[in-house]
């Protein structure tokens, strides 16, 4: 999904207003209708209040109160303003349609009224003063306003941005000292702005509607997108009725070593639970049996190995032979720096045409020998670093890594042609065709042995997945509707996500191969992401174990279909 500015924003709902059926205040609707609906997902709404300002994003609040009057026990409504004639024409319009009888403020002293703070005493308090196109500093009412808001005990959700933050910011507001509103979520329509994505604005959940608007109709000077349930949409669409494992693909896992055997089996258990056909792991003979004991649906291969239980050089001819026949290679997790393996490692990597997933102990064989991880021109690579693994492959330091971690990542890409994760928070995924993704998923739990491991092994599945057997515009095949579906739940819960996938295959395939594994690669990081959010919420972020993230990654891709069905898309949970 792009980030777009302020500016490209308008340019997108200009572009959307001058087609048929649509306008500003359809827009309106479709945003207040979303905002109610993120609402009443997440937060307890016995009784809301929505505070409004005069412009459009103050129209949005009036929407959603309107909506919320049905499921909520009590709605008050707040506009600052004297009456409906200082609002916008579209804001006006949804405050005649309010049953609900507004309370008008105009001063300060307004806000020490009864019925001022009784509104605000409410469980749910909607921010809907200032959005997109705010610029600091708040002056006035408005400030006012944001000081009561701030002082409610109630949840606070902001429509689009918190009031106070500029949609065009590039550091987190604890940074710039400016007055804000503090939200417990956010809602916001058309696209996401930089803000959301690097203003720290809340550590509940964050979501965008897209409300219609076609964002791809607009450049983006950003340069970004960030990863939600679309991208994972695009990867994983609904399994064909006629699949069978080769439609899924077969994936060879090369990995683990003496005492390190946990590591082929955390990546080859992800890579089925992501879906794969089928996956092999190829891993020393002496650890074969512990590792053929993680799952029985993983066959294993033993390879020759070294004196001290890691893959030999010998064993290339074997592992060069169960390269045939597979659609992913997943190399590293846990071969150890062994020198005689790492130099195994490069061999594997100078003769694989398939995608490949280097990961840990396969990026550290190319400690000083960074120029030799570009792939052969048929190839698509995939590199795992975390910051100490990316500085000792550029030989910079961690600091110089975290300087800048954005341009970094690009920098991997560019220079060696493959699509580089550079992990961590906001793990940053820059793609060989050029486009960089930032992923919001993801929370302190991952910060244990194996999780790396489990995300190779989603990539690796993700890369071997076929999509070629599709043809572009027509989405998989998954049958009639289910008629039956719509009588009980009103629709047909694959029916938007085959209409989306259907779209988004048209779209990507006037783009190209690369991609397509690109967003592969990014929709992989998001639900590893996504699954680890799950696991903390079950468990403890103390208590999350690597194969915790495997266990929830029914949860995350529940998730994200739910997203496409709802149409509203999640930075973070």
């Amino acid at each position: 999904m792009r980030v777009l500015t302020t500016d490209e924003v308008r340019a997108a709902e200009r572009e959307a207003v001058g087609r048929p059926g649509m306008s500003t205040l359809v827009l309106m609707q479709r945003a207040g209708t979303a905002l109610a609906q993120f609402c009443a997902a997440h937060f307890k709404i016995d009784s809301v209040c929505v505070v409004c300002g005069k412009g459009n994003n103050g129209g949005d609040g009036l929407v959603a109160a309107e909506a919320l009057r049905g499921i909520a026990g009590h709605v008050s409504v707040i506009i600052l303003a004297a009456d409906v004639s200082g609002l916008s024409a579209d804001a006006a319009a949804m405050c005649a349609r309010l049953e609900v009888k507004p309370i008008w403020v105009t001063d300060d002293a307004a806000f020490e009224s009864e019925a001022v703070r009784q509104a605000l005493a409410a469980d749910l308090v909607i921010d809907a003063i200032f959005g997109t196109g705010f610029k600091p500093p708040l002056r006035g009412l408005p400030l006012r306003a944001v000081e009561a808001i701030n002082n409610t005990m109630g949840t606070v959700v902001a429509v689009d941005l918190p009031t106070g933050v500029d949609a065009d910011a590039t550091r987190p507001v604890h940074e710039t000292g400016e007055n804000m509103v503090f939200a417990h979520g956010i809602a916001t329509f058309i696209a996401p702005k930089p803000a959301h994505i690097f203003g720290d604005l809340t550590t509940g959940p964050v979501a965008v509607s897209e409300i219609g608007v076609p964002p791809v109709a607009v450049t983006n000077s950003t340069g970004i997108q960030v990863i939600t349930g679309q991208e994972v949409g695009i990867a994983f669409p609904p399994r064909p009725r006629a699949a069978n494992k080769g439609t899924f693909g077969h994936v060879l896992v090369v990995a683990g070593s003496l005492g390190k055997a946990g590591a082929a089996g955390l990546a080859s258990l992800a890579a089925l639970r992501t879906g794969a056909g089928l996956v092999t792991v190829a891993c020393p003979k002496s650890i074969q049996a512990t590792v053929a004991g993680f799952a029985p649906e993983v066959m294993t291969e033993g390879l020759a190995e070294t004196a001290d239980g890691t893959i030999a050089i010998s064993a290339m001819g074997r592992v060069q032979a169960l390269l045939s026949g597979k659609d992913a290679l997943v190399l590293g997790p846990g071969i150890s720096q062994n020198a005689e393996t790492a130099e195994f490692a490069r061999r594997l990597v100078a003769n694989c045409r398939l995608p490949l997933v280097l990961d840990a102990d396969g990026l550290n064989a190319f400690g000083g020998r960074y120029a030799e991880l570009k792939p052969p021109k048929e190839g698509f690579r995939v590199l795992t670093p975390h910051r100490g693994e990316a500085a000792r492959l550029l030989g910079i330091s961690v600091k110089d890594v975290q300087a800048d971690r954005r341009e970094l990542a690009r920098r991997m890409a560019r220079e060696t042609g493959s699509c580089a994760v550079l992990k961590g928070l906001q793990t940053i995924v820059a793609g060989v065709s050029g486009e960089t993704w930032i992923n919001m998923s993801g929370n302190p739990a991952l910060a244990k042995g194996g999780t790396g491991d489990v995300l190779s092994g989603i990539i690796g599945a993700a890369l071997a997945r076929k999509s070629d057997e599709q043809t572009p515009g027509s989405g998989p095949d998954l049958g009639p509707p289910k008629t039956w579906m719509k009588d009980i739940y009103g629709f047909d819960p694959h029916e938007k996500q085959r209409k989306f996938h259907a779209q988004q295959l048209q779209h990507s395939s006037q783009i190209g191969s690369a991609f397509m594994k690109d967003v592969c690669v990014a929709a992989a990081v998001h639900l590893h992401g996504l699954a680890g959010d799950f696991a903390r919420d079950m468990l403890h972020e103390n208590t999350v174990l690597a194969r915790d993230v495997i266990d929830h990654l029914a949860e995350a891709f529940r998730d994200c279909e739910q997203q496409l069905e709802r149409e509203l898309f999640y930075l973070q949970k």
